[in-house]
């Protein structure tokens, strides 16, 4: 029996069966949906695409997958290779992993031994954001913020190593003032944080924070893992602010396999670099550098270069400021938009009992949770179907006046 995800499943309802997927469109027995929320905001190209579907084919024919213990393989250099020439600044060195959790972790990791390997052994502390979603894993839950996914923690008590503030200046500069000796790295979803409510702030706060972590020698982590990829109308939040460790994964292969990476500027990859055994990173996903990842990984790339996906961000943005303006209920706490991303806040999670299955009557998939309701719906998506989603968002709130 399948053990589903963020379920009681004693009481949940029976999950819509997929037996097929094309372009936008998942398919049901009975039903045709645009996927608006993208397979959790990784599938930017739609399904089925042909040059994602031929690469992974023809890395098949050759092989699947090789450890990267004592092994390596042209994918994985290529992709390498590839990234170090599109990320921003000095963002050279890759560390391959399975998911955007374990990235995360791979990132706490590094930024805590950087320190321990210079013999600093007081910077324990990780200083994060209020509201902040990092994935499932047990230090990303700990530098995450949300209790309703990691209330388990409550079980050991308060957080000792972890501080959390908001997303406003005079809270970051109060931390860094108090704690600056003590923290190791500041980690942050740029711009948007996904999970934790659909939160969006100004970057403002990023260029404060990267001024601050210079002054202190503290690293700065960007978790662009659901960010990252055009989703905020930028390519990565990092070309404008540009962050010490970066974490990508979701959209890294257009949402057709798992694989992320954690990427190092050279200041953090020569803090392990040298004679010295102990001083290597010991960390090592069996899965790492996947060839069939790597190669998707590249053609996924390819296809957002040469597909101008940030003008076709631009005109998604464009289409839901037009099509949602005005919307208004006595419900909704607010509207935000932000480059490929919606949501609608509302005051009492209760009124969204039942969208999921409005939606699907209608033709869209949608999968809201606790107060938000929302949509980052792939980068190929016609104005038509756009409209579409963002009219059954509409027509929930005008029945619900009836």
């Amino acid at each position: 029996m399948i053990w589903y995800p963020y379920q009681q499943m004693k009481s949940m309802k029976a999950p819509y069966e997929i037996i097929d997927a094309n372009g936008v469109y998942l398919y049901t027995k009975n039903q045709k949906l645009i996927d608006s929320v993208s397979s959790w905001w990784s599938v930017i190209h739609g399904y089925k695409h042909p040059v994602l579907t031929e690469a992974i084919k023809s890395q098949a024919d050759r092989f699947s997958h090789v450890m990267l213990g004592g092994l390596t393989h042209e994918p994985v250099q290529r992709l390498s290779e590839k990234l170090r020439e599109w990320l921003p600044g000095d963002l050279d060195y890759c560390f391959f992993s399975d998911s955007g959790s374990v990235a995360v972790e791979v990132a706490l990791k590094m930024a805590l031994q950087y320190y321990v390997n210079q013999g600093d052994l007081k910077r324990t502390k990780v200083l994060a954001l209020t509201h902040a979603y990092h994935g499932d894993t047990f230090k990303a839950m700990e530098v995450g913020d949300d209790e309703d996914y990691h209330f388990i923690l409550q079980a050991y008590g308060e957080k000792k190593d972890v501080i959390h503030i908001p997303t406003e200046i005079g809270a970051l500069e109060a931390a860094f003032e108090s704690l600056h000796e003590e923290l190791n790295c500041f980690i942050v979803e740029p711009l948007l944080q996904g999970a934790g409510g659909m939160r969006m702030y100004d970057v403002s706060f990023l260029r404060r924070a990267r001024e601050l972590c210079d002054k202190y020698g503290v690293l700065l982590v960007f978790d662009e893992v659901a960010t990252g990829f055009g989703r905020t109308g930028n390519r990565f939040v990092a070309d404008l602010v540009l962050p010490d460790i970066l974490v990508l994964g979701k959209a890294l292969t257009g949402g057709y396999i798992g694989h992320a990476v954690t990427v190092a500027n050279h200041r953090v990859y020569e803090g392990f670099y040298g004679d010295a055994p102990e001083k290597a990173l010991m960390h090592g996903p069996t899965f790492m550098g996947n060839a069939l990842a790597c190669s998707v990984a590249l053609k996924s790339i390819e296809l957002f270069e040469e597909g101008d996906y940030l003008s076709r961000i631009r005109r998604i943005e464009e289409i839901t400021r037009r099509e949602l303006d005005g919307l208004v209920h006595e419900q909704i706490r607010e509207v935000r938009i932000l480059g490929g991303c919606v949501c609608v806040e509302v005051k009492d999670g209760a009124v969204l009992e039942g969208y999921q299955q409005f939606a699907y009557d209608r033709g869209v998939f949608s999968r809201p949770f606790l107060n938000y309701l929302y949509a980052m719906v792939p980068y190929v998506i016609t104005e038509a179907e756009l409209v579409q989603v963002l009219g059954v968002m509409k027509e929930w709130f005008s029945q619900l006046l009836k």
